[in-house]
């Protein structure tokens, strides 16, 4: 159901409004609704911005306080470390700082990685 509004409007307003509606073709009420179609889908994204922002501003430094990592710098560290893989180029750099994270598989994968580099063939197990 529609129901129909009362605006006032000085005669520059007016003016523009008509042109614009002879630009595209449509009615004076018509540029009217989309205009105001236009600001409720803004302000309903300006609702949805702020949103998010208050969502990121809650979590923003949740982690401050914890004490069960200890510097929390160095767990992340340690943590990205975990993530390295024997064909990493950063591999043995890791492992020389973060040595109990690797292990003899991790040196054989590599050595096969470096292998495949150089262009050696694995040997046939027998």
């Amino acid at each position: 159901m529609a129901s129909r509004t009362l605006v006032s409007l000085g005669d520059d307003r007016i003016a523009r409004l008509d042109q614009i509606a002879a630009e595209h073709g449509q009615s004076r009420a018509a540029v009217i609704r989309d205009a105001v179609d236009r600001l409720i889908a803004s302000d309903a994204e300006e609702g949805d911005r702020q949103r998010r922002l208050a969502a990121l501003r809650a979590g923003f430094g949740a982690w401050k306080d914890r004490t069960d990592i200890g510097d929390a710098v160095a767990w992340q560290r340690r943590e990205r470390a975990s993530w390295t893989r024997p064909w990493d180029d950063d591999y043995e750099d890791v492992k020389a700082e973060f040595p109990d994270l690797f292990d003899a598989e991790d040196d054989r994968q590599r050595a096969i990685y470096l292998d495949q580099l150089r262009g050696v063939q694995p040997s046939p197990k027998s």
